[in-house]
């Protein structure tokens, strides 16, 4: 980030703005990003373990996030996935300080695990592979949602969570690296576009 400080309320000011300004992010402005990124790296680097502490989540719905962020985007032989990027810490960092994101994802949360439990008898995490599947299966899509309006709600929770997990990832060093970005470079000749495989 440039010498110029951002404060708390800068933060708190452009996550009200949400992605106004061509931000190519989903749920927030890039300078939220990086900044909410830098404080749940300078909280690391400060706490004796090493390790982020929730400051919204509970231990389960914090374990709960930590699983969906996974499952949303897991890492691959060419790179970490969202866990590794700190996709769960930088969402509960932002969670504590919107009251939105607090409504959306910590009552999207309590949903998810009463669904689970109505469906299963048992919450999220103590279902096996097969029932994880089946249930966001059914709120991975809008379409589920008209068919059977029980599902709103879980909808809505799961499509702003990939949009908030997929800011957190590509916002992070991984993210960044992922997508090859190099930034401005300057060039003597221009190569042309690279050759898409066959």
């Amino acid at each position: 980030m440039s010498g110029h400080g951002v404060t708390r309320r800068d933060v708190l000011r452009t996550l009200a703005m949400g992605t106004v300004g061509g931000s190519v992010l989903r749920v927030i402005p890039a300078k939220a990003a990086e900044y909410a990124h830098q404080m749940v790296h300078k909280e690391k680097a400060a706490a004796a373990a090493g390790k982020y502490a929730p400051k919204f989540f509970d231990a389960h719905q914090y374990e709960t996030l930590n699983s969906l962020c996974n499952t949303i985007l897991p890492k691959d032989e060419k790179s970490g996935g969202a866990v590794e990027a700190g996709a769960p810490e930088f969402i509960d960092l932002l969670t504590s300080e919107n009251e939105e994101f607090q409504l959306h994802l910590g009552g999207g949360l309590l949903w998810f695990d009463a669904r689970c439990m109505d469906q299963y008898g048992k919450v999220y995490l103590d279902c096996v592979p097969e029932q994880r599947k089946e249930i966001l299966d059914l709120i991975a899509y809008r379409k589920n949602a008209k068919s059977d309006h029980s599902l709103s709600q879980g909808v809505a929770f799961f499509a702003f969570l990939r949009d908030i997990t997929c800011d957190g990832y590509y916002t992070s060093k991984i993210g960044i690296e992922d997508l090859q970005y190099i930034g401005n470079v300057a060039r003597g000749e221009w190569p042309g576009c690279p050759d898409l495989p066959a």
